[in-house]
């Protein structure tokens, strides 16, 4: 499989958001959530500011059809979803490798999507770090955070990616994870 790696354009909007709703909570069948899901919706408004505003949308493909997603941005963007306020607002309350993590020194990874016909092949590797090194360039910390009711995200993040659990918290009657790396 040739799978070619690159920051994603307005063009791509329309195959990346079909790919997200085959996993997306709220459409995903019920037979595949426990394969791993994705709580945020998202539009064409927020992929057409992820990709213009934050370069934070990166894509896998092959034979020019899109298999795989990552979004990666500044807390600013994601500062629109309550999670994600929450989320900037204790951003304070852990470190990674000792170091402090603020707004400014860090970003939002995620979702990552990968559809179901290529797992285990080592797509969500290479997009990972493929979104990751793009982040470098920008951020020395990479922060997400994974739902403990998908123990597939968990397990993919935590044994295939630098990742670490940098704290445990609750919101909105859920608990999660906070996974942090350095990108460099």
């Amino acid at each position: 499989m040739n799978i070619e790696l690159k920051v994603a354009t307005l063009e791509h909007i329309d195959e990346i958001l079909a790919l997200h709703f085959r996993y997306q909570v709220d459409s995903i069948s019920a037979e595949d959530k426990s394969d791993g899901f994705i709580t945020t919706a998202f539009t064409v408004a927020h992929l057409t500011s992820l990709i213009k505003d934050e370069c934070g949308l990166f894509i896998a493909s092959v034979d020019n059809k899109i298999i795989a997603y990552a979004m990666a941005a500044s807390w600013q963007f994601w500062s629109q979803w309550p999670m994600f306020a929450y989320m900037i607002e204790h951003l304070d309350d852990s470190k990674c490798l000792d170091a402090g993590v603020t707004q400014d020194n860090s970003y939002q990874y995620g979702p990552v999507c990968v559809d179901k016909a290529v797992r285990g092949q080592g797509v969500f590797e290479l997009i990972f770090e493929f979104a990751r090194a793009e982040m470098a360039k920008r951020y020395p910390i990479l922060v997400t955070f994974i739902n403990k009711i998908n123990p597939r995200s968990y397990e993919a993040h935590t044994r295939k990616t630098s990742l670490k659990v940098i704290k445990e918290f609750d919101y909105n009657n859920n608990n999660y994870y906070k996974l942090a790396c350095k990108t460099s």
